[in-house]
């Protein structure tokens, strides 16, 4: 019984020591990972930006005729929207640049109330049609005019509600690709400049990541980026932004 006794201790006891030295093995390998990690290797991110004009606008409103019979509401929406091509054809835009929707007809109610002020139902209160317009055109300038002077319209007798003008850049991948280009050179030049100060010699990349483009209105600052990528429609002087992080290994 005591020789069985000093077996199993003696087991134990090698179980633990090599319990022990597998630990620090692994400790020894985790350290030494660590370390290859952080000391052979250099990243930097490098950015660009660009600041350009929009060269493509956007802009609609919406106009409602009101009747007792819906023949009476479509004639009355056919002439407002004769009114509104012909305003904006006077005023420097072409029918391929005006799109008109198709015509919404709402059948209109009111409510009824007895002589004690008591709720009894509804009846028939005529039609409402209402209609939209857009326009798409790199005539900037016009756009923006008749956006902001729609009087004439409205002395005419058209219930013309307006939108607010939307911009933007036709040529947008090409601009994207010569940003990606500029960040990588400049995550380059920043992993050069940290190698030649740690008189360290750059190996082969090991990995590269493209940050998300962040369209902007020009001098709107950081505080308009967005976790996804900014993409500003409301400003016709935008800025492009994108970075690219680079990570090199070290000979």
């Amino acid at each position: 019984m005591e020789e069985k006794r000093r077996n199993l201790s003696w087991l134990s006891a090698l179980i633990i020591g090599i319990c022990v030295i597998a630990s620090c093995v692994a400790l020894s390998f985790g350290l030494s990972h660590f370390r290859s990690q952080n000391v052979h290797s250099i990243a930097a991110t490098g950015s660009a930006s660009k600041d350009f004009e929009s060269d493509l606008i956007t802009w609609g409103g919406s106009f409602k005729a009101k009747s007792y019979t819906s023949k009476q509401a479509y004639q009355k929406i056919q002439k407002d929207a004769e009114i509104v091509k012909k305003y904006l054809k006077a005023n420097g835009l072409d029918d391929g640049e005006i799109l008109f929707s198709s015509v919404d007809i709402y059948e209109k109610y009111k409510d009824i109330y007895d002589s004690a002020g008591n709720y009894v139902g509804q009846e028939e209160d005529g039609y409402e049609l209402s209609q939209s317009v857009n326009i798409s055109s790199e005539k900037i300038d016009t756009v923006e005019k008749i956006s902001r002077d729609i009087s004439s319209l409205l002395d005419s007798g058209v219930e013309f509600t307006s939108d607010s003008p939307q911009y933007y850049y036709t040529d947008l991948d090409s601009m994207k690709l010569e940003l990606i280009e500029e960040a990588s050179e400049n995550a380059r030049d920043r992993v050069n400049i940290i190698a030649k100060s740690s008189d360290a010699k750059l190996g082969k990349l090991m990995n590269s990541n493209l940050g998300v483009f962040q369209i902007t209105a020009r001098n709107s600052g950081t505080s308009s980026y967005s976790y996804d990528g900014a993409f500003d429609t409301s400003s016709r002087w935008k800025t492009a932004t994108v970075t690219v992080r680079l990570e090199y290994d070290l000979k």
